[in-house]
């Protein structure tokens, strides 16, 4: 059972990319890139701890739709082809919340691995 509140509005902002989820008086616009990199799927977060895949290449990528599943998850489709892994109500709650800190540790893993958000491998000289 679910601990976080539900939102109490979801609106897909399709033209900005971003996904608007609200909480009582807390609103919060979530790019489709951040909700792509930070998906609840194994293919992103692997199979076991510790076996996450950096996702790169993902700055420009679009939510195609949003699929409610049951009373507790959204299915995000992505316009990359990407469409397992559910974001459960916490999920949303948890990414929605913790912004800053899952940004800016995703923005230090891209630099640490030499990658880019628009995709590749930086050259460094």
């Amino acid at each position: 059972m679910s601990q976080a509140p539900l939102p109490s509005q979801i609106k897909l902002h399709k033209k900005s990319r971003t996904l608007e989820l609200t909480y009582g008086d807390d609103s919060f616009e979530l790019s489709a890139e951040y909700l792509r990199v930070h998906s609840p799927s194994a293919e992103v977060r692997g199979h076991g701890i510790g076996n996450g895949v950096l996702q790169t290449g993902k700055k420009l990528v679009g939510i195609k739709e949003l699929i409610p599943t049951g009373n507790y998850a959204l299915k995000i489709v992505f316009d990359d082809g990407h469409d397992s892994g559910l974001y459960t109500w916490d999920c949303l709650h948890d990414l929605a919340y913790n912004f800053q800190h899952y940004w800016s540790k995703y923005l230090k893993d891209i630099e640490a691995a030499g990658a880019s958000r628009d995709g590749g491998l930086i050259a460094k000289g």
